[in-house]
């Protein structure tokens, strides 16, 4: 009886979701706009989104806890001093993944546990574990064990029990507007994950973080950046920076190539980052392509990629990071918020059924950038 209520209690969070998504493209909320420059806003949303017990998505209709999320803002956090908050989160999620028996994308205010899209996440686990790595969580043996059982689930699910590799399969990731044959972004989590699993000294998974690099450079590099999957040659954001984000791939040639491509492209105008290039080559979702939501995650710019191009700048000490920087700033200050998108123009971005969301948690990436 309790896997039935937890069970329906998914189909209530997820319905949630997809309830508010449309309420707020034709009602949206004018609360969650700031005064003052593009840090002063930051620090506010950031402020804000903390429940209490985790940190929601966003101050609009991303109101509940998304894994990968908070996954790729959970070091910003520790370095902005929010510690206690982000093992607090952890151990929140923790407490509901054991209960729920798995580790999914979501979790409501009320503890359910569900996966949005309806998919299971490839990028979950290895986001959950880059958290517990970076923010030097103190798992109790309960935890672990819990852990190595769903590592053990992952190899399984995922990959090939011969040599680690990702299967040809449907799941759920960053980018959730498209179907890929195995990402290089999907690649680079696993090999986040293989890292983590090391250091943390669990058990499950049995393949090397090198093995997942060698694969990016190999089969996923096309000698200007690291393409979008394994038969599609084009950019797409999170597949070129993920695997210099996470460290993943550590290279400063492959970088500086990536950033003269972006440059080229011109892929940082008006304000950085455009998602992709050549949409047509890629297999959208059912109600995520061009008629209902065209260009969601096409030429649009979106601020999550934005920061992380912003950090790979910073770290490689690139001659064009004051101006990324000075421009994405107006993008905040323009709206008043940290947008979850926007057109190319920079003006917001929404059609007949969505509308780009405010007050994104990313905006802790572009804090820590500020400190």
């Amino acid at each position: 009886m309790e896997k039935v209520i937890r069970r329906l209690g998914g189909i209530f969070g997820t319905i949630h979701a997809e309830v508010r998504q449309v309420l707020n493209r034709y009602f949206p909320s004018t609360d969650h706009y700031y005064e003052g420059d593009a840090a002063k806003i930051c620090e506010q949303i950031v402020e804000e989104l903390w429940e209490g017990d985790f940190y929601r998505t966003s101050l609009g209709h991303f109101n509940f806890f998304w894994m990968r999320d908070f996954g790729t803002v959970c070091k910003s956090l520790v370095e902005l001093g929010y510690t206690d908050n982000v093992q607090h989160t952890l151990s929140w999620a923790l407490f509901h993944y054991q209960r729920a028996g798995d580790v999914t994308t979501c979790i409501d205010k009320a503890g359910n546990t569900f996966n949005a899209p309806a998919r299971k996440g490839v990028d979950t686990l290895p986001w959950l574990l880059h958290c517990i790595n970076v923010s030097n969580y103190p798992l109790n043996k309960m935890e672990r064990r819990f852990l190595e059982h769903m590592l053990r689930r992952y190899c399984r699910t995922f990959l090939s029990v011969k040599d680690g590799d990702l299967k040809t399969l449907k799941y759920a990731e960053m980018r959730d507007a498209v179907y890929y044959d195995r990402s290089a972004y999907a690649v680079s989590l696993i090999g986040r994950m293989a890292q983590c699993v090391r250091d943390l000294e669990l058990k499950g998974f049995p393949y090397s973080p090198e093995h997942y690099r060698d694969t990016l450079v190999q089969h996923y590099w096309n000698g200007e950046f690291f393409k979008a999957d394994f038969v599609t040659n084009a950019w797409s954001s999170e597949c070129g920076l993920m695997p210099f984000f996470l460290g993943v791939v550590d290279d400063k040639k492959m970088a500086d190539r990536t950033f003269n491509y972006i440059n080229k492209a011109k892929l940082n105008e008006l304000y950085p980052l455009i998602y992709c290039q050549n949409e047509n080559l890629f297999k959208f979702r059912i109600g995520m392509g061009k008629y209902l939501m065209p260009h969601y995650t096409g030429n649009t710019i979106w601020t999550w990629h934005g920061t992380f191009y912003l950090h790979i700048l910073k770290k490689y000490k690139r001659p064009e990071y004051k101006k990324q920087y000075k421009n994405f700033s107006a993008l905040i200050e323009r709206h008043g918020t940290y947008p979850e998108l926007v057109n190319a123009d920079g003006s917001w971005y929404q059609t007949p059924i969505y509308r780009s969301d405010p007050g994104m948690v990313w905006a802790a990436l572009f804090l820590e950038l500020s400190q």
